[in-house]
């Protein structure tokens, strides 16, 4: 064999091995993606063993893609709505928001704390019946609820790239939750209610030793410098929720009291008390905020207005002034009696 065929030789031999070794490769690659196990996150997850409370929701994790933009965008809609919805974010056309708060100031870490109007799993309760509108609602029209109510503002369109983000940001939020969206944590704790009326004084003292580090003796909180928002929202005011928000009762807001405040606190260790957390909220609740639009129109059928309302009317005789105060176990009762509805709230 001469010298030029054994040298051609090895290079046949050569190149077939690299060749060889390319087909293997992309074999190799190929199986991979097949199986999926390069997804966003770069590994294949049974998220039916993931504890939707424990799970890791930082939008950063997420790529580039239009899907994922959108979910960021719903996350900083969230986080920082007076800067993209408020009065003073520069845009009339998307000033829906009537104050500068945050959703994240009632739906605390980004809609992800228990007890706090948690909102994980929650699109996967809806559409649902809503006593308030007495009829079955939609996830957009909820989100546009909380824009009239405890934003003060408007609706957002239900078709704007907002709304779009807000419920993008919803599903992602849902990403472990069952199928029927029940996750331990849900809305807000129930408190046994003190058969009494709210005691000001006790709530004033209470918030003055408890609250007013971070929102202010005057209940303003303390804004931010560099751009429209809150370090700590204010709690009563024009700038704070009108009285057709949920906070805005006296039972609600010591629910929600009881397991988030002062900051830091949380269900399994609570600072303050049933009875304090209902003192506290009486006191706030107590102080002017905005009159929502037409609040008469509120709850088609009177008899579902919860007990802590703080407006009229109402399909009882008792005086706002009991159901802005208490004590509201006999207002209870009289729904039992005579409707035969078991009021919590």
């Amino acid at each position: 064999m001469t010298y030029k065929s054994l040298r051609k030789k090895r290079t046949t031999v050569q190149l077939l091995i690299g060749l060889s070794f390319i087909v293997v490769l992309l074999l190799i690659v190929f199986f991979l993606f097949k199986n999926e196990a390069f997804e966003t996150d770069y590994v294949k997850i049974d998220k039916n063993k993931i504890d939707p409370l424990t799970a890791d929701y930082d939008t950063f994790h997420l790529d580039d893609s239009r899907k994922s933009k959108q979910i960021k965008y719903g996350y900083e809609l969230f986080i920082n709505t007076a800067e993209y919805l408020g009065p003073n974010n520069g845009k009339r056309e998307r000033s829906f928001s009537g104050n500068n708060l945050a959703c994240n100031n009632c739906h605390l870490n980004a809609g992800t704390k228990p007890y706090s109007g948690m909102l994980i799993g929650v699109i996967n309760r809806f559409p649902q019946f809503r006593g308030r509108e007495n009829k079955i609602g939609t996830i957009e029209e909820r989100i546009n609820g909380c824009m009239e109510r405890s934003m003060n503002g408007k609706p957002l369109p239900p078709n704007g790239e907002e709304m779009k983000a807000f419920v993008a940001y919803m599903h992602w939020l849902n990403q472990f939750a069952p199928e029927d969206g029940k996750v331990k944590g849900a809305g807000y704790t129930r408190i046994k209610i003190p058969n009494r009326a709210v005691d000001l004084q006790k709530g004033e003292k209470l918030f003055l030793n408890k609250c007013a580090s971070c929102h202010g003796e005057d209940g303003q909180g303390i804004a931010l410098q560099d751009y429209p928002g809150y370090l700590y929202p204010p709690l009563w005011g024009e700038d704070s929720y009108n009285i057709g928000a949920g906070m805005a009762r006296v039972i609600t807001a010591a629910e929600f009291i009881k397991t988030n405040m002062p900051y830091g606190a949380t269900y399994e260790k609570p600072e303050l008390t049933d009875e304090e957390a209902y003192d506290l909220a009486g006191y706030i609740n107590q102080h002017e905020r905005p009159i929502k639009t037409n609040p008469e129109f509120d709850f088609p059928d009177l008899k579902k207005k919860p007990v802590s309302t703080p407006y009229p009317p109402y399909a009882d005789t008792f005086p706002v002034s009991q159901h802005q105060l208490g004590p509201f176990q006999p207002i209870m009762e009289f729904y039992k009696e005579e409707y035969g509805m078991k009021k919590t709230k």
